[in-house]
């Protein structure tokens, strides 16, 4: 239970998830720094890194994030939880290096066919293949196979073999994303004030733990380990690193933070926004304790007939519908009824959203 430390309320948990991720706020960040504040979007849909950026920057263009993945200032590669995510390219060496290990093991543990051996060799195999350039999926498998490796190594090989998706594949205007390379060295004064170059895994894990309070937190150790995908041991060796604040939530439970981030007023206003799928400030543990999807609808947001989660808006900070781009429009559908302000705000920035898509 709380001793003197203070109690934030899920409120207050709320509005500062929401600062961090530039929700309560649009940003005047570039894409590529816009990405770096916020720890990277889950993109297993590529078009989710743009409408994710379109909710947090004021001003976004496609155009602009298009470019910095084709220029590689930014990325889309495997990272946390095993997830493709949309990476400030300086990002990506140390958020590889932090979750690997656990990675390789548990994703050997999951199959009774590859060995460590045979990712191995389908590792070297592949790095062999790119060398030259990128190949499509179906290619590297292909290869593979006449190499008398495992084809089936594919969806591993991500954990032995730094990849990442080569535009045009993945992008806006092309988001089929099956066309893979090696990650590149980070370029000569990218734009982005991330780690750095890859790093021991010791140092990698609290660096992608320090990055993650900075962009999601306060939080536990548990949900540290759940946005990273490894052990809250391994969570808690981490944050044993760094130097912390700490508070507790309204029911006794232990949260972190890294100095000097944001803790907005838990009554500071909460702007209308609409969110992609896979966007992790609806996905992961913060979620469940700031209560930013209402418990009566987490099965109309999440659901086992679904492969990913519905398009949603915010309505004071919390999901209050879903919505759908149609015939040129974006067609919304509130949970319950709304307020008339609230429904002539999301009106508004249905709008927003619309005329962003078609570039009017």
């Amino acid at each position: 239970m709380p001793g003197r430390e203070r109690v934030l309320t899920d409120d207050a948990c709320l509005r500062a998830l929401l600062a961090r991720q530039l929700l309560l706020e649009r940003s005047t960040l570039t894409p590529v720094r816009a990405l770096e504040r916020v720890c990277g979007l889950q993109t297993q849909h590529a078009p989710s890194g743009y409408l994710g950026l379109h909710a947090r920057v004021e001003g976004f263009e496609r155009a602009d994030l298009t470019a910095a993945l084709t220029r590689g200032r930014a990325v889309q590669a495997w990272a946390m939880r095993s997830t493709i995510h949309m990476l400030a390219a300086r990002d990506r060496p140390v958020f590889a290096d932090a979750v690997r290990d656990g990675q390789r093991v548990a994703w050997l543990r999951a199959r009774t066919g590859p060995t460590g051996e045979d990712m191995s060799a389908a590792a070297e195999a592949v790095r062999g293949h790119l060398a030259d350039g990128p190949l499509r999926q179906a290619e590297i498998t292909a290869r593979l196979g006449s190499d008398g490796l495992r084809a089936d190594a594919f969806p591993g090989l991500q954990h032995w073999v730094d990849l990442v998706r080569v535009p045009p594949a993945g992008t806006w205007e092309t988001p089929r994303a099956h066309v893979y390379g090696l990650a590149p060295r980070p370029p000569a004064g990218a734009e982005t004030a991330g780690a750095g170059t890859a790093t021991d895994p010791d140092a990698a894990r609290t660096e992608l733990v320090r990055r993650y309070l900075r962009a999601f937190g306060p939080a536990t150790a548990q949900d540290v380990a759940r946005f990273a995908g490894f052990g809250v041991g391994t969570a808690r060796t981490a944050l044993a690193g760094l130097e912390l604040r700490r508070f507790h939530d309204e029911r006794g439970a232990e949260l972190l933070d890294v100095p000097r981030a944001p803790l907005p007023d838990a009554a500071s206003p909460a702007p209308v926004r609409f969110l992609g799928p896979f966007d992790a400030v609806l996905l992961l543990g913060h979620a469940a304790r700031t209560r930013i999807v209402p418990a009566p609808f987490r099965s109309r947001v999440f659901a086992t007939t679904m492969p990913r989660s519905t398009p949603t808006f915010l309505v004071d900070g919390r999901v209050a519908g879903t919505w759908a781009h149609r015939d040129g429009r974006i067609a919304w559908e509130p949970f319950t009824d709304l307020a008339p302000r609230d429904r002539r705000a999301v009106d508004e920035e249905a709008e927003r959203l619309r005329a962003w898509w078609v570039g009017t």
